[in-house]
This record gives C-alpha cells, sequence and structure tokens, in this order.
C-alpha cells in the first residue's frame, strides 16, 4: 500500500490516480475492501458466480458507497467525526445493495406500486449516489443531474414546449432507484462489467511492466530523431492508452517519464504538458482497446464492437499522426534534434525481453475482432495477464532448460483450453498458480504484487463507477419524460437550414459539458440528447455518436477546466491553462476531423455522402484521407510558423486558408482549398530553389 503525499493531493483535489490509499488501520481495511471489489467483479464477469443483473449492479454501487464515502474522508485528513460520518454513509450504501438483493423478487412484482420502505430506500440511494460525486468530482455533474431530476418532478409548470404531463414523488423514485433506467441503467451495467474489467486489466499490464515496455520500444524507434523526446510521448502515451482507457490517469503515469524527458530535450514546459495531455486523451480513440465509451457505444447502439473500432481507426490514426506533425515542427523551429541513439535502449532487445507482456493484448484483440463480446474478452485477457504474472515467477524457481519449456508449454495448452471448456479451465490455473507462489518468498511477493494491482484497480475505478450511476438519472429523465425529444428537435430545426449550425451547437454543447465532468458521463447525455437529431438529418448513425465521443474527450483539454491539462501542470510545472493552450493547437486535428467524417462518412468508413455515392466507396475513402492529412499538414505549419524555415504571416495565413477550405464540405471548397495548397507548395519550392542557386 502507498501513502498519498499532501502535494499530490493538493495537485488533484478530484484525481484519485495520484494518490494511494491512507495510512492506518482504516486505510488497510479500505485496501481490503477494494481488494474485496475487484475479486467480486472478477467472479461475476467470469460467471463463477451468478447473480441477476439488477443485484450485480446495486452491488457494485453498494461497493463504490463503501469504498468511495471513507477514502474521500481519510484522504482529505478529516476529523474523527467526519471519517465516522464518511463510514456510516457507506453502510447506508452497503444497505441499499443488500435491500435490493433481499426484496428483489418482491422489488419486480410490485413494480410501478411501490411500499412506502421501497420510497425510503430509494431516496436514500439517490442521495447517497448524489453526495458521493459530489465529493469526488465537484459539483458540475450532481448540478446537471440535479436539475434533470427538478425536471422530472416539477417540469409539468413549465410553459409549452419544455412542459410534461407531471410525475408524482413516488413514481419518480421508483424510475429513478429500482430497476434498468435510473441509477441501475445501461451506464452502471457497463461499469460494471466492461470498464471495472478493462481497468483491472491495464493495472496489472502495468504492474508486469507494459508502461516500460511501450516507453523502451518508444525510445528506441522515435527518440533518436528530430523532436525525438516529443514523439516518444506521442508514442507510449497512445499505447499506453490503449490499454488504460483513461486519459488522466495516463497522464499521471506515463507524463511522470515523458515530460521531464521532453523538458530537458529543451522543449517548452507548457508545450511538453500539452503533447503528454493531448496523447494521453487519444489513447480513448486508440483501437483496439479505447477507452471505456467505447463499449457504452457499443452497448447503446446494439452493434459489434468491431463496428466501433472500424469506425475509429482512421480518425484515431489521423489524431496521432496529427500530433506527430505538430511535435516535428516545433522541434524543427526550435532546433531539438534527436537523443543520442548509443543513450537509448534497442526496440527489438525491448520487444525480445517483454514480448510476453504483449500476448494477452493480443488474445485480447484477437477474441473482440472475433466477434466474442467485450466482456468475455476482457475476463479471458485478464485471466491470461494473471497467470502470466504468476507463471513468470513459478518459472524463475525451476530449474533453468527442458523443465522450463515444458511448464511454460503446459500453461499455454492451459490457456488454450477455455475455448472448449471455458472459463473455469482458466481459473483453475490461476488458482493452482496461486498456491505455488504461496510456497516461495519470490512468489509471496508477486502475489503482494497482483494483491495492489486488485486495489489500484478497484480506486481507479470509483470515479467512472459513480459518474456511470450519477449519469443514470439524466438517462432516466429522459426516458420518464421524453426531454431529449425537446432539444433534439430545436438541432433538427437548426440543420434544416444549416447542418453546420446543428453541428457547432452540439459541439459546444459537449464542450460546456465537459467542464469537470468525465468523458462517460458527458458522452451519455450529449450522445443521448444529440444522436437522434442528427440521424434525422441524415447523418449515419455511428457517426454521430463518434462526433460527440470525440468533443467528449476534447473538452478535458479545452480552456477554462481541461482536467488533462491541470492533471500535467504539476509534472511539468506549468500553469494548466497555458498548457491548455497549447494542447488545443497540438491536437487541432481532433477538433476538424469529426467534421469531415459527417460530411464525408467513408473517413470513418461508413457508407453514404455525396462523395462515395459519385466516384465509389474505396475511391472516396482514399481521397477523404489524403484530403485530410493535407489539411492537417498546412495546419500544423500555420499554427507552429515553421516549415523548413520560419514562415512569414501571410505565409501562416494562407496555409491555414487552404486547411480550412480542405475541411468545408461546400460546393468548390476542395478545388480552392486544393488551388491554394498549390500554391503555398510553390512559394516554398521557389523560395527554397533560389536559396540552393
Amino acid at each position: 500500500m502507498t501513502t498519498p503525499t499532501a502535494a499530490a493531493q493538493a495537485a488533484h483535489p478530484h484525481d484519485f490516480h495520484a494518490a494511494g490509499f491512507p495510512p492506518g488501520a482504516e486505510g488497510r481495511a479500505l485496501f481490503w475492501i477494494a481488494v474485496a471489489f475487484s475479486v467480486f467483479q472478477i467472479a461475476t464477469a467470469a460467471h463463477l458466480v451468478d447473480f441477476a443483473s439488477q443485484i450485480t449492479r446495486a452491488a457494485h454501487v453498494g461497493f463504490l458507497m463503501l469504498l468511495g464515502f471513507p477514502f474521500l474522508a481519510l484522504a482529505a485528513g478529516r476529523g474523527v467525526g467526519m471519517r465516522a460520518l464518511g463510514w456510516a454513509a457507506g453502510l447506508a450504501g452497503v444497505s441499499v445493495a443488500l435491500y435490493q438483493w433481499w426484496e428483489y423478487v418482491p422489488l419486480l412484482m410490485r413494480a410501478g406500486d411501490p411500499l412506502p420502505l421501497d420510497i425510503a430506500f430509494g431516496v436514500l440511494a439517490l442521495g447517497l449516489v448524489f453526495a458521493a460525486a459530489w465529493a469526488m468530482m465537484g459539483p458540475a455533474l450532481p448540478i446537471i443531474a440535479g436539475a434533470f431530476l427538478a425536471y422530472c418532478l416539477f417540469g409539468q409548470h413549465l410553459p409549452s414546449p419544455l412542459n410534461h404531463r407531471g410525475y408524482d414523488f413516488a413514481q419518480v423514485v421508483d424510475h429513478m432507484a429500482y430497476g434498468t433506467e435510473g441509477i441501475y441503467g445501461i451506464p452502471t451495467y457497463v461499469s460494471s462489467t466492461f470498464i471495472f474489467l478493462f481497468i483491472l486489466f491495464g493495472a496489472f499490464l502495468e504492474k508486469a511492466g507494459m508502461i516500460k515496455l511501450f516507453t523502451d520500444v518508444s525510445l528506441g524507434l522515435v527518440g533518436h530523431r528530430m523532436g525525438g523526446a516529443a514523439k516518444v510521448s506521442v508514442l507510449s502515451s497512445g499505447l499506453m492508452g490503449t490499454i488504460s482507457g483513461s486519459g488522466v490517469a495516463n497522464v499521471v503515469t506515463t507524463g511522470q517519464f515523458t515530460i521531464p524527458l521532453m523538458k530537458k530535450f529543451g522543449y517548452r514546459p507548457a508545450f511538453a504538458g500539452g503533447v503528454e495531455a493531448t496523447a494521453s486523451m487519444g489513447g480513448q480513440i486508440m483501437p483496439p482497446v479505447m477507452g471505456a465509451v467505447a463499449f457504452i457505444m457499443a452497448e447503446t447502439l446494439g452493434v459489434d464492437y468491431i463496428e466501433v473500432v472500424k469506425a475509429a481507426v482512421i480518425p484515431a490514426i489521423l489524431y496521432f499522426a496529427a500530433a506527430f506533425w505538430m511535435v516535428h515542427l516545433e522541434a524543427g523551429r526550435m532546433s531539438l534534434r534527436g537523443l543520442d541513439r548509443a543513450e537509448l535502449p534497442s526496440p527489438l532487445r525491448a520487444v525480445r525481453e517483454g514480448w510476453h507482456l504483449i500476448l494477452p493484448l493480443a488474445v485480447l484483440v484477437w477474441l473482440l475482432f472475433s466477434g466474442y463480446t467485450p466482456l468475455f474478452a476482457g475476463t479471458v485477457g485478464l485471466g491470461l495477464t494473471l497467470m502470466l504474472i504468476l507463471g513468470a515467477s513459478v518459472a524463475l524457481g525451476l530449474p533453468a532448460g527442458t523443465i522450463r519449456v515444458i511448464f511454460w508449454i503446459g500453461l499455454g495448452l492451459a490457456a488454450g483450453a477455455f475455448l472448449q471448456w471455458g472459463i473455469w479451465v482458466v481459473a483453475g490455473a490461476v488458482a493452482a498458480l496461486v498456491a505455488a507462489n504461496a510456497l516461495s518468498r519470490g512468489g509471496r511477493e508477486t502475489l503482494l504484487i497482483c494483491r495492489d494491482a486488485l486495489a489500484d484497480g478497484a480506486r481507479t475505478a470509483l470515479p467512472v463507477g459513480l459518474a456511470c450511476a450519477l449519469v443514470g438519472v439524466i438517462i432516466g429523465t429522459m426516458t420518464l419524460t421524453g426531454a431529449a425529444n425537446t432539444f433534439g428537435q430545436y438541432i433538427v430545426g437548426v440543420g434544416r437550414e444549416s447542418l453546420f449550425l446543428s453541428l457547432l451547437l452540439t459541439m459546444i454543447t459537449c464542450i460546456v459539458l465537459g467542464m469537470g465532468i468525465p468523458t462517460i458521463p458527458n458522452y451519455i447525455i450529449t450522445s443521448s440528447i444529440a444522436g437522434p437529431a442528427l440521424l434525422e438529418l441524415g447523418v449515419p448513425l455511428i457517426v454521430s455518436h463518434m462526433f460527440v465521443f470525440y468533443f467528449g474527450i476534447l473538452a478535458d483539454l479545452t480552456p477554462p477546466v481541461a482536467l488533462a491539462c491541470f492533471a500535467a501542470a504539476p509534472i511539468a510545472k506549468e500553469r494548466g491553462l497555458t498548457i491548455s493552450i497549447n494542447a488545443v493547437k497540438i491536437a487541432a486535428a481532433g477538433f476538424v476531423i469529426p467534421y469531415i467524417a459527417v460530411y464525408t462518412p467513408a473517413l470513418m468508413l461508413q457508407p453514404g455522402g455525396a462523395l462515395a455515392g459519385a466516384i465509389g466507396f474505396v475511391p472516396a475513402v482514399v481521397y477523404i484521407v489524403a484530403k485530410s492529412v493535407l489539411s492537417i499538414g498546412l495546419w500544423g505549419a500555420a499554427v507552429i510558423g515553421w516549415l523548413g524555415r520560419p514562415l512569414a504571416l501571410w505565409e501562416r495565413a494562407l496555409a491555414m486558408v487552404a486547411a480550412f477550405t480542405l475541411i468545408a464540405a461546400l460546393p468548390l471548397t476542395d478545388e480552392i482549398g486544393l488551388g491554394l495548397a498549390a500554391l503555398f507548395g510553390l512559394r516554398l519550392w521557389m523560395q527554397r530553389r533560389a536559396r540552393t542557386a
């Protein structure tokens, strides 16, 4: 167990990735509650223990309460009274879960006609979720959810068309606190299954040394090139983001290495922090694993996860290519050359030494792409990671040579047997490896590492799980009152005059909601409101949801809140707002790619759009990718002001206008943009030729 420092708590008042469990008996109790939480989630996900979905969701929220309230009180250094109140609130959350379990069948039988005791426990559940979310994430999300709840209770008094028919107090509480429409809705279901498992998966891979592997490979591949330190950050943070799924967590883990490296290399602190924040947030859109929102999207749309991956792959590559281009140009502007190749690790050697760490990720990707559910793939991936960590420890105690080879072959056969005989084979192998590790000193240390990973995973899941529970109130309001239709019709009305204005309105909504709200609730709220409206305007379903997804992520880079940038601030020793301004410049491609995809869905490998209808789908994909690359290249040159040499203001303006016209999907804008780009390129070529002569 680790002890949080005062500096870490001050730097991240609502970020619990940066702090460990508090010291003392209460901290140890919370540690073991976190371990129990993770074990429960693994057991239910692997169907080693089966409960009804409603009970599993209630238990998930109950664990969040039991862990969250006392943790908040202890981590903040509160007095005895506040700590006692925290434990009381946590136990109250457990009582709500136990009531849902004990009364499960009677609650189903009397659905729609709750007893006074049902209402009392429902009010308690709602109050605890609001209080925990406020304490952990600040007031933004609880205030928004509270406004929706107030609309349920008093919306009948509003003028038309904002009003609804009216619902009594008991009906609202019953809808929100029981069943699968309120706090135990789809967001909580996804949190208690996919999200928790993939958080644990990332925690175990991190403990196994995945960050070191990614960093060494990145250093070896690009560290010696111009601007190598920043390119290492983009590559390693993007790779780590594919398995962690959390941008802010990525900043405070990989950023501890990459930001000081960039500063030492010569980059400005604000630019170094902006690069790390941009790359870390981009991990949520980078297949194959992506972030938690991708799983929620697949569940909401009722499509296979592979369909979401297919839509995300080209935009994600463009996003990171743009970040690479920006740091390359900045390095050229500041004359920052690469690191000394002799000081860098060999990427081949890093892969040879750590190739086994890639196996669980490779199996996970294969399962996802083979049509298995994310829950099954995540469970198997986590099981194989455990087998790898525990098996490596056992193998060290065996004689080198044939016996070790036989051991690894046997372990591989046991891992492969799950396809034939199910998860019990993996569970049995893990249990045997745990017993074998318990017999040696080195093995017991490995078990302690695994135990710590279980606790870290549960702690990391706290803000995500509570956000999912609270955002269920917003979803419940929409399903009960039909509130989404009002805002959706407004967007449709604007879109009939101008689709661009509708998109702009949706983008602003995402960014405003993102000021202090995590990506997951941001996506759920805006996709529920704007997604159907954009679909009615002719935007393909997945494209409309990806549009919302992108801007929910970019909200963590956008001033004035910019959570990812403020997480990077204490590492970079620079103001979060200054880092945010640099991050917006670096992530500029992320702001334009969703617009391009709406007008030309071929960018997300989706059918439809005038271009595909005119020239065919495959040529449309090639054309739009080439146009996007050209636009990104021009934008980078305009923002940084360097392309082989410093650019004059009028040259930067020319590049920016060319980039913008290539993005716009209006008549003749492509022709104008290509013409301006050719003029810009001709100017550079003529000057270079003159200098050479």
